[in-house]
């Protein structure tokens, strides 16, 4: 059985509108059919297995002019395998497409997908935690990682310039924005010719080659497999991909012919899931990119930039590094969003005192007040303090760039 769990508001009966969603998304529709017997039900109907019911609620998620009271509940419904295989084109029309379409709901939130083992069919993460940690050579500790900045404008001559400065620095791993994908001023070719001979030079001099994830998103899949193919020619190891804009297909078909790690940059989640009482919890909506190939997943950080709460990055990332089905399809959860280190001890904290995770800093190292340099060095010191069990300010006594990054940034409210 393939299992959705939906959290459903209602003015009426949760129990009747369960059922209607069993009924509509699967064998039945709006009146009785002479087709649609018994026996046919049973074999192919969707079925409610759970409601759990939830406190209700005083105004509803969606307009309407009913006075309410508005009835919530988590409710799950049971697809039979044979009904929906093994294809998530098939999964997401039949048991997500329809639903937000129902009459009668004031609300209704995907919240997550059990999936039977059937499903280990899908390849998963190619490299996952266990592959970034040999490519980047970082065998233990966070992988600490940076993001080109300024995000667009600089010629490929001055993202080599960047780059280099990085690697100089001690960088694991450098990423394009996710915006930056193959424009006039920067075209994807000429910034691979001009980035990876200095990896390539860093990684002769030191014996350690920094990962740079190049963008290869295109809406054209052969587009996409060019750019792919052009940056693995010339010795790159990771790719940036932006999930939303590519999708379904076209991830499956760059993870079937993929010689690199896929970095995976998941914007247009948020019109997914900002409604509370619409859209995709991300426990339903990780399951299907990791099984799909996802290596590394951003999930925001603690104190992030953007609007998500800790409480929601925290349950990322315990999404991200669950197994599905093995432990070689968890993927390297990337902590990232306004990242500076003085969220290291609280993301260590909060996490379980894990270091299996990427540590991503755009303007908390190129702003450092000190230069990126010094920047890279606050947040090693500041993940030394946090695996030791040391508070930032105790750590930054010894050490003035974290001093410094605490001055300008302050230690985020938690």
């Amino acid at each position: 059985m393939i299992r959705v769990t939906y959290r459903i508001e209602t003015d009426g009966c949760i129990e009747a509108m369960a059922a209607k969603i069993a009924a509509d998304q699967s064998t039945g529709t709006f009146t009785e059919l002479p087709g649609e017997t018994e026996a046919l039900r049973a074999r192919h109907a969707a079925r409610v297995e759970r409601i759990e019911p939830l406190e209700d609620a005083t105004s509803p998620g969606f307009p309407t002019a009913s006075p309410g009271p508005f009835h919530r509940a988590d409710v799950t419904i049971a697809w039979p395998l044979e009904v929906i295989g093994t294809d998530i084109a098939a999964l997401m029309t039949i048991t997500v497409g329809g639903v937000y379409a129902i009459r009668g709901l004031t609300g209704v939130r995907v919240m997550d997908f059990d999936l039977p083992d059937a499903w280990s069919v899908h390849p998963g993460p190619q490299f996952g935690i266990e592959g970034s940690r040999r490519l980047t050579g970082v065998a233990q500790g966070p992988i600490i990682a940076s993001i080109i900045k300024p995000s667009l404008g600089l010629s490929p001559a001055e993202t080599a310039g960047v780059v280099q400065m990085l690697c100089e620095a001690g960088v694991d791993f450098i990423k394009d924005d996710e915006k930056l994908m193959s424009p006039d001023y920067s075209a994807l070719r000429a910034r691979v010719d001009a980035i990876m001979p200095v990896i390539h030079r860093h990684a002769d001099r030191t014996g350690r080659k920094v990962m740079y994830a190049f963008g290869i998103s295109s809406a054209d899949p052969d587009v996409m497999m060019r750019n792919h193919d052009y940056v693995a020619r010339h010795g790159g190891n990771a790719a940036v991909v932006n999930i939303n804009s590519i999708g379904h297909g076209g991830m499956s078909f760059l993870r079937k012919r993929s010689r690199l790690c896929l970095h995976a940059h998941r914007n247009g989640w948020d019109i997914l899931t900002r409604h509370p009482a619409l859209g995709m919890e991300f426990r339903a909506y990780q399951k299907i990119w990791r099984l799909l190939g996802v290596d590394q997943f951003q999930i925001n950080g603690i104190g992030a930039k953007y609007w998500e709460p800790d409480e929601s990055f925290v349950r990322s990332f315990g999404d991200v590094t669950t197994p599905i089905f093995s432990e070689r399809d968890r993927a390297l959860p990337v902590v990232c969003s306004g990242q500076w280190g003085g969220q290291a001890v609280e993301t260590y904290r909060r996490t379980g005192g894990t270091l299996d995770l990427m540590y991503l800093g755009g303007g908390g190292i190129h702003g450092h007040p000190n230069g990126p340099a010094a920047g890279l060095r606050a947040i090693r010191r500041a993940w030394a303090a946090a695996a030791a069990g040391e508070t930032l300010d105790e750590a930054s006594r010894d050490h003035p760039d974290l001093a410094a990054a605490l001055a300008r940034w302050g230690v985020p409210a938690r």
